[in-house]
């Protein structure tokens, strides 16, 4: 991704798919990002999970910015290494 110079708002960036490039999987769409303010920098990107909880709210599945491999016009790419499930 240190090649890309393209920018993109979190608008765009939420109406993309994203997709894990190993199995083929579409895990949805984007509905937030989580920001070091530090460092100015996005540290993930969270989706929606389908599992829901015993209090009705979805848990979110949170994919680590090093594992975003490609962003193209209408998809992201990912790398599936591992996902972090939060509760937000």
């Amino acid at each position: 991704m240190e090649g890309d110079m393209k920018l993109y708002s979190i608008n765009e960036l939420r109406m993309m798919e994203v997709i894990d490039i190993e199995t083929g999987t579409k895990l949805g769409y984007i509905r937030d990002l989580t920001v070091d303010c530090d460092e100015y920098k996005v540290k993930s990107i969270i989706l929606p999970s389908q599992k829901m909880n015993w209090f009705g709210k979805n848990e979110g599945i949170e994919i680590p910015w090093e594992n975003i491999k490609k962003i193209g016009v209408d998809v992201v790419l990912i790398q599936s290494n591992e996902f972090i499930s939060t509760e937000k």
